[in-house]
């Protein structure tokens, strides 16, 4: 069992940045993928990126490819979204979500409750 909790959501403007955190418990937290999602009011959640187990590999949905970066900390069991030139449609609940069941960009095993990102414009 997994459980993850997010934080560093908040209200950022236009342009800015934020640093989104996800701890998680157990053990084998360093052989898991992890991926970050999100969902806005009204729309479907949202594959937003992910990282392979020993970090080497990371996947960007094309919304956010080369403003987002994904990275992980193994001996803290801590995923970590940087969040940079951020857009008022970037608003959204960002969820992290642990051991996916078929590809990175699809369904996972364990989620988090989410932490919600607000841009103003």
């Amino acid at each position: 069992q997994v459980q993850l909790v997010e934080s560093g959501g908040g209200l950022v403007q236009a342009g800015g940045s934020l640093r989104l955190s996800c701890a998680a418990s157990g053990r084998t937290f360093s052989s898991r993928t992890m991926g970050w999602f999100r969902q806005a009011p009204g729309k479907e959640r949202e594959f937003v990126a992910a990282i392979s187990w020993s970090g080497a590999s990371t996947f960007y949905a094309d919304s956010v490819k080369g403003r987002f970066a994904v990275s992980r900390d193994n001996a803290e069991n801590t995923v970590y979204l940087q969040m940079n030139s951020l857009k008022p449609e970037d608003t959204a609940v960002y969820y992290c979500a642990a051991d996916p069941r078929g590809w990175y960009y699809g369904d996972y095993n364990f989620w988090g409750q989410g932490t919600q990102v607000t841009v103003s414009s």
